[in-house]
This record gives C-alpha cells, structure tokens and sequence, in this order.
C-alpha cells in the first residue's frame, strides 16, 4: 500500500495575495484544535478528473496546518472500472441495464479494497460512488465516515441509486456539490463547492512567450480566434456536439477549434470517445484534437489563457472544474445549463449558458461579435470564481466539518 505522491506544497501565506492576510489567519484559527487528528481521503485515481486535482492541492495545506492527513487510491480490475463507469453515465441519467454480475463485481473489489486501506482515521472522507461501500467495514472505534458526491445526482438510474442506498445511509454525512443532486436521505447533507487552486501551475500566471511556444508545438494560429474545450474525451463531455457547434459558427467566422484532454485510470472509455471526436473532425486542419498527459498543467493552462472563447458543452455535469479555471483567467465562457455549471455561470452574468448545439454555436458568434461583453463577463467571471470556488474556501469547509463532527463524538 502506498501513500499518494503530492506536488510539492505552496505554504499557505503564498495565498494571502489572492485572499487576504486575513482569511489565511481565519484557517489557522480554524484549524488549531484539529492538530495532529487524523483524516484519509478515498477516491478511485490519482490523475484525471476533478477530483484527483482538488486532493493534489488539498491535502497540502491540511498537512501545513498541522492535520494527520492521507489521500488513499482504490484499486481495481478492468472489470470494476468498467461497472463503475457504467454507474457513473447511469447515476448521470443514462441507459443503463444492470446484471447482478455488475453488483457483485462492486461488492467483490469494496470487500478487497477494505482489506488493504487504512479506514481507522478519526475521519473518514469517501469520494464518489466507486469506494462507497467501503463503510460497510467500518470499525467500532467511533470514527466519523462522510461520503462527498461529485456527480449529479438529480436523476439517477433506479436501479443503481438504489443498489448505493445500501451504503450511503450508513454515512454520518454526505457532501454535494449542488443543491440539486441531494437525496431524501436520513444523514446530514452538506454543501461544498469544487475548487481550483489560483497558485497551481494550471492556473498561475504564466509568461506570454510560453503561451505563444504552446500555440506553434500544437500548430494553432495566435492570430485567428481560438475555442477550446479542455475535458476528458468522455460522451458527457460531448466533444462531438462541440465540433457541430463549431461549425455552424465557422460558417460566419474564420475561427479555430481546441479539444484537448486526457483520460483517467478509473476511465475505460476514454479511447473510445477520442475516435469518435477524429472521425467527427473530418480531417479539418482548424480542429486541433489533443490528447494530453495525463498531467500537464501548464500546457492546459496556456490554453486556456490563449483562448477567445472557452467552451463546456457537457451534456450532464458534477461540477465542471474547467469553467472555474477559465472564469479565473478572466476568460468568456460558453457553457452547457447542467448540473453545477450554472452555479458558476451566471447567465450573461459571468458567462452565457446554452441548451443545444444551436444554441452553443449562437452564444459564441454573438461574443465574436461583441468583444466589449465578452471582456465584461471575464472581469465580473474572475471576481465570482475569487468569491465562491478557491481551494481556500473549499479547505475552510473541511475544517468546519470535522469541528462540528469531532464536538459529536
């Protein structure tokens, strides 16, 4: 069993300059009387996914301030990831037709899981549904187990939410990221918001000339406008339904397109979709597929911040962490009205959302159009992101939560 390797950590008072003195002050308050306690983390990957980025910055500033932290990674045949994917499309709402085969491999590699992981630890944080049933092997030692959902829940596959119910209750909490995914549930339900890191290699500032190198590796014009969508090639991120958009809107402007993104370990389709995006490109030189490591933060980040207009045209939805990032860049975005999104795009607010391909293709010609708007909606989408989705806020959560489950015990 082995412990996550974490980047190196950025100590906490480097984030005074984005927060304040300040708030840095109010964490340090916060989190002086869990000193020394101890608290693991559990999810299904190491990279890919949002999940996987929040824990890398995380667990850092809780070590900083004085927590016994541990993240912990599942592990799993192809067999599971494959059920558990299926999970994940069906708890999003897709089609989904269930064999107790499907249950049985779950319970099969919990059972497995449980057996080399650490799950003594004061608190027990459970991410998504792939280790969820990891509780039915909780100890008697009084510990705390919360269950945090990243996934929208709103409405579920039957079947699979009710097969999960045989778990979930058994929490002491759960977290969601949306009032909209939470269930009628006998436990306390919180929400937390997603978070980026402002000071990650992903979302610092970086130099114009690295952006311009990154441009001409990846053979993308500097200076015709560029749309991006950076997402793993996933159906719900409908990378497809992007390349449609983009052609409508190509047909008024000269305009290039960017889908960039990796898969996950716990992701087998990742392959799958990436075909589907190369047949649907058609050869077309101003459709730029990139298939990134799995870790490549700063080229993600000149991306983004090379971008006319960032898209996410996600067909389902958790969070949708890349938003954040965009908004954060002062970037316009275009986005999918699902899930958590419009909890960070306010409509012609701090971004404009969209219901269909049409109407994608629509709201990125009108900020073609408008490049006053679109500029406003960067400036008012970074102030929004600054407010509500830092990793500072989503670490003051944490801390609050296990006060208010320590004073319990």
């Amino acid at each position: 069993m082995s412990t996550i390797q974490i980047p190196p950590r950025i100590p906490l008072d480097d984030y005074s300059s984005v927060i304040g003195a300040g708030e840095v002050a109010e964490l340090r308050t916060l989190a002086k009387p869990l000193a020394g306690r101890s608290v693991v983390m559990i999810n299904s990957t190491a990279v890919g996914g949002g999940v996987a980025e929040i824990l890398n910055r995380l667990v850092p500033l809780a070590e900083e301030l004085g927590i016994n932290i541990r993240w912990e990674v599942m592990t799993g045949g192809e067999d599971f990831f494959e059920v558990t994917k299926s999970f994940h499309n069906a708890l999003h709402g897709a089609p989904y037709h269930p064999e107790q085969r499907h249950f049985d491999i779950f319970r099969a590699y919990n059972e497995k899981n449980a057996k080399r992981l650490p799950l003594d630890a004061e608190f027990m944080i459970i991410h998504d549904p792939q280790p969820s049933g990891l509780i039915s092997y909780r100890g008697g030692n009084g510990n705390h187990w919360v269950w945090r959902c990243h996934i929208d829940l709103s409405h579920p596959h039957p079947a699979v939410w009710k097969f999960l119910e045989n778990y979930v209750p058994h929490y002491d909490a759960a977290i969601f990221s949306s009032p909209e995914f939470a269930k009628q549930l006998p436990i306390p339900q919180y929400l937390f918001h997603p978070a980026i890191d402002p000071l990650s290699e992903k979302n610092r500032d970086i130099p114009p000339e690295f952006i311009l190198d990154v441009l001409a590796r990846y053979g993308i014009d500097h200076l015709r406008p560029i749309l991006t969508q950076i997402s793993r090639f996933d159906r719900l991120k409908d990378p497809v339904g992007v390349i449609r958009a983009y052609r409508i809107v190509r047909r008024y402007f000269d305009c290039q397109l960017v889908l960039a993104g990796g898969g996950a370990s716990d992701d087998p389709e990742g392959a799958t979709v990436l075909k589907e995006a190369q047949n649907a490109a058609e050869g077309d030189p101003d459709i730029k597929l990139l298939e990134l490591p799995q870790w490549a933060p700063l080229e993600v980040n000149a991306l983004q911040r090379a971008s006319t207009i960032v898209i996410q045209k996600s067909l389902r939805e958790g969070f949708g962490l890349t938003v954040s990032e965009a908004l954060w860049k002062r970037k316009p975005v275009v986005a999918s009205a699902v899930g958590g999104i419009p909890t960070q795009i306010i409509h012609k607010h701090t971004g404009l959302l969209a219901h269909s391909v049409e109407g994608t293709a629509y709201q990125i010609r009108f900020l073609l159009s408008h490049p006053d708007i679109a500029g406003r909606l960067g400036e008012r989408g970074h102030q929004h992101v600054k407010e509500n989705f830092l990793i500072t806020q989503n670490l003051k959560r944490y801390l609050t939560l296990f006060l208010k489950l320590g004073k319990s015990s």
